[in-house]
């Protein structure tokens, strides 16, 4: 729903910019995947906190050290990461029809400054800070289903990672859509890198809601 790399890409160019330091964008997001997963995994931290340790790992991977400004600011960034073009006229569209959860990697307070940019009401919401664990976390995934009252077989998960979204609701018997938007990396973008074979795979959530006949 929200232009993530597009956020990240502008909220870490210019640190390491002041620092000297030219990679691609292939490789400044799959070194952010590295980093945001191995923060994930370890006790739980807030996302802002996840976000904020991000950048120290870009420090240490480039050999520079952010000041404390600029450790904060990509976890400050947060609240400008705009939604893809699609996304507002193709959540009103299933709106129409089915019921919308968002199941997210992040804080409660963060969720609640991208809430208003999306244009609909969601019947359910669960996050991380809430479940105390990530996504691929089958938790997360098993407290959304307590809270949505629906069985598998009633619920479509619609995700943009392999990794954090196909394969662990597959892994609860819970069918899958890809929404594998282009991305300067191909297929994971700012995520690990996985296999998996999803129930269906669009090109944006616009696709998505023409497939469902909206």
């Amino acid at each position: 729903m929200i232009d993530w790399e597009t956020g990240i890409l502008s909220a870490l160019r210019p640190i390491l910019a002041a620092h000297q330091k030219d990679i691609t964008d292939v490789t400044l997001l799959e070194l952010y995947s590295e980093l945001e997963l191995a923060a994930e995994q370890k006790e739980f931290l807030n996302y802002w906190d996840v976000l904020e340790s991000v950048v120290r790992g870009f420090g240490n991977r480039l050999g520079f050290e952010p000041t404390a400004t600029e450790i904060r600011s990509l976890s400050e960034s947060l609240s400008r990461w705009e939604p893809f073009p699609d996304t507002v006229t193709s959540l009103r569209k299933l709106k129409q029809r089915y019921k919308l959860a968002v199941i997210s990697n992040i804080d409660d307070n963060l969720f609640a400054l991208t809430a208003p940019k999306l244009g609909v009401q969601f019947d359910c919401l669960t996050t991380a800070q809430q479940a105390r664990c990530y996504k691929p976390c089958k938790k997360i995934f098993e407290l959304a289903r307590e809270r949505m009252g629906v069985s598998t077989g009633e619920w479509l998960h619609v995700g943009q990672s392999i990794y954090h979204d196909v394969i662990p609701a597959q892994s609860l018997g819970i069918s899958t859509v890809w929404v594998n938007r282009p991305s300067p990396r191909a297929g994971a973008g700012a995520t690990k890198a996985a296999s998996g074979k999803p129930d269906l795979e669009v090109g944006s959530l616009a696709e998505f809601a023409d497939a469902t006949g909206m």
